[in-house]
């Protein structure tokens, strides 16, 4: 059984690949999450799987000069989340981490359950960004159980918060990432 760590390099991979492979022509397309549109839900991921991550690994939040930055403007913004994620990726590597808990400014949460819910971040924004531009996404069954357990633990509370749709039906021949996309009302 893999590490979370390793789930989340895998998920990063992924999700570099999906970033990179977003034309800029189709910043304004509709996602998934009706909220946003491609440029924007590409915004969000980059902010909050890779700075935000890294951050998280030293219970720092992140400020302004990130959250009001507009990452997709830039010419190198594929290249500069996949540098972003090797950092993220490298300050989550040291075990003392792994052991504390992370001030997440609303309390303090075991390091397991933070890279947890950075994971299914990452894992649907991910595909949110993949199916809203036409890529492939896919991450292996481990890396799905792992979301579908965060999923399953947090989605009343982000359903109160409209950040989840209604659970949506899946057949019985689903996969372990169509459920956990289902829980959290996406269409898989």
């Amino acid at each position: 059984m893999s590490t979370v760590h390793e789930q989340l390099t895998e998920a990063a991979d992924q999700a570099a690949r999906i970033v990179s492979g977003t034309d800029p022509s189709r910043f304004g397309d509709k996602t998934p999450c009706t909220q946003w549109d491609v440029k924007e839900l590409l915004n969000h991921l980059i902010l909050w799987t890779s700075y935000s991550f890294e951050r998280r690994a030293r219970s720092e939040q992140v400020g302004p000069d990130l959250t009001e930055r507009d990452f997709a403007s830039e010419a190198d913004y594929a290249a500069g989340y996949r540098a972003q994620l090797d950092r993220a990726l490298a300050a989550w590597a040291p075990a003392e981490v792994w052991d504390s808990e992370i001030d997440t400014g609303g309390g303090k949460t075991p390091a397991q359950q933070v890279a947890e819910m950075i994971l299914m971040e990452m894992v649907l924004h991910g595909w949110d960004l993949a199916t809203a531009t036409g890529q492939p996404y896919q991450v292996s069954d481990e890396v799905a159980a792992t979301v579908a357990k965060a999923v399953g633990a947090s989605a009343e509370m982000y359903r109160q918060y409209d950040g989840f749709a209604a659970e949506v039906e899946v057949g019985p021949d689903a996969t372990a990432l169509e459920k956990a996309l289902a829980v959290s009302g996406r269409q898989p």
